[in-house]
C-alpha cells in the first residue's frame, strides 16, 4: 500500500524515528498519566475485536521498559479479549490524551494472562516497579480485579495530534491547553532512541511460544496454553 499511494519515503522517516521496541521515559510518564485505553486483539483466524479499558490514572501499570500490564475486572462474561489472548497472543493497545496534549501512544506486543492470586503473590514488588499504584482499588469502588494481562512490547510508537480532538470533562471544568511543543515532532523522545533491528543480527533465534496463561495456584485448577503464531523478530513498517 505504502508503494502503491507513494508513500514509502514517508513511511520508513516514521518508522526510523519514531518507532521503537521499548518505552522511553517520557512514554512511561503518560502511560502514568492515562485513564483510558483501546485494546485490539484477533483469534486465530484472525478475526478482530477492539474493546475498551479505563480506571484511574495509571491503571496501566509500567513494569519496566519492555513490558506493561492492566487488569481485568468481572463483566458481562464474553471474554471477548482474553478469549482472543488465548488463540493469538498479539495485541495492540492504543491512548490517547483527549485533554493535555491531543497525542496517542501505540504499544504493540504479544500477551498473557496472570491469575490475580499470582499478582498478589508479588504485590509489594509490582507496586514498586509501578510506582506505588495500588493494586486493589479504593473501598469506595470495591473492586478488585479477578486476573491481569501482561503485555511484553515489540513495538512503541506515537500516534500525532492532528486529526485528534480536544475534549473536556462533564464537571466544566476546562481541559488545559495542548502544549505545543509536545503536540508535534518527537513527543515521547524515540528519534534518537536505539533500535537493535538496524543493527547487524548475530542470530535469528527461533520463537520460544510462551504460554499465554500463567500458571495459577492449585486451587485453581488446569490453564490452557496457547500456540501463537511465528513471530515478527523486528517491527515492520506501519501501514496506514
Amino acid at each position: 500500500m505504502q508503494e502503491r499511494y507513494g508513500n514509502v519515503k514517508r513511511a520508513n522517516a516514521f518508522y526510523d524515528n519514531q518507532v521503537l521496541d521499548y518505552l522511553t521515559p517520557e512514554m512511561r510518564e503518560f502511560i502514568l498519566r492515562m485513564k483510558m485505553a483501546f485494546i485490539a486483539t484477533a483469534d486465530q483466524h484472525g478475526e478482530c475485536d477492539n474493546s475498551f479499558r479505563a480506571g484511574p490514572p495509571g491503571f496501566i501499570r509500567v513494569l519496566d521498559e519492555k513490558t506493561v500490564m492492566w487488569p481485568e475486572y468481572k463483566g458481562n462474561g464474553v471474554m471477548a479479549s482474553m478469549g482472543n489472548i488465548m488463540e493469538n497472543p498479539y495485541v495492540g493497545i492504543l491512548m490517547v490524551d483527549f485533554f493535555e496534549t491531543a497525542v496517542g501512544l501505540h504499544i504493540n506486543g504479544h500477551a498473557r494472562i496472570v491469575e490475580n492470586q499470582a499478582v498478589e503473590a508479588f504485590g509489594g514488588i509490582f507496586d514498586r516497579l509501578a510506582f506505588a499504584t495500588p493494586f486493589v482499588e479504593s473501598p469506595e469502588m470495591k473492586k478488585t480485579p479477578e486476573r491481569w494481562v501482561v503485555v511484553a512490547i515489540e513495538e512503541a510508537y506515537v500516534h500525532c495530534s492532528k486529526h485528534i480532538p480536544m475534549l473536556r470533562y462533564l464537571d466544566g471544568e476546562e481541559s488545559k491547553e495542548a502544549e505545543v511543543g509536545r503536540r508535534a515532532g518527537d513527543v515521547f523522545k524515540a528519534k534518537n532512541g536505539e533500535r537493535a533491528w538496524l543493527q547487524p543480527p548475530v542470530c535469528s533465534p527461533e520463537y520460544d511460544a510462551e504460554p499465554a496463561v500463567a500458571e495459577a495456584p492449585a486451587e485453581i485448577g488446569t490453564v490452557r496454553f496457547a500456540q501463537p503464531p511465528p513471530r515478527r523478530h523486528t517491527p515492520q513498517p506501519i501501514r496506514k
